[in-house]
């Protein structure tokens, strides 16, 4: 699984409208959440540094969850942009999830478990085992 890295409000037009899931490096303004969404209709997932997780205004949370967008408080360990535009969470991941499924382990636990250990905020987990991990 890929995550897009935004580092600035002028990289949100050059997006590709497929883009599903997109990291916002900058603490963005309303106006920039309706222009990634009008400029990637099929996303699914915005994820913001834990300090602007806050800045966003309650307005643009309710228009999120509106257009089925889930906002999630996450980061980009170690990820250096310059090198490339996406981070991608290692597969060993997605077979630590499906192990621990056919462990017959709870939602929860995996969550927290692998969030710890691969330093993913439990709703990215929680995104990676609905979306990639059969169940």
């Amino acid at each position: 699984m890929r995550i897009r890295v935004v580092s600035s409000r002028e990289e949100i037009f050059n997006l590709n409208p497929n883009e599903r899931i997109v990291h916002l490096a900058f603490r963005p303004s309303n106006k920039d959440i309706f222009e990634l969404v009008e400029t990637c209709p099929k996303i699914e997932v915005i994820q913001l540094p834990k300090s602007y997780m806050a800045t966003v205004s309650k307005s643009m949370e309710i228009f999120l969850e509106m257009q089925r967008i889930q906002l999630i408080e996450g980061d980009v360990w170690g990820h250096r942009k310059d090198i490339n535009e996406y981070y991608t969470i290692p597969s060993s991941v997605t077979e630590k999830i499906k192990e621990m499924k056919s462990e017959g382990r709870s939602a929860e636990d995996i969550e927290a478990r692998v969030s710890r250990e691969n330093r993913l905020n439990p709703k990215t987990v929680a995104y990676i085992m609905s979306k990639e991990v059969p169940a």
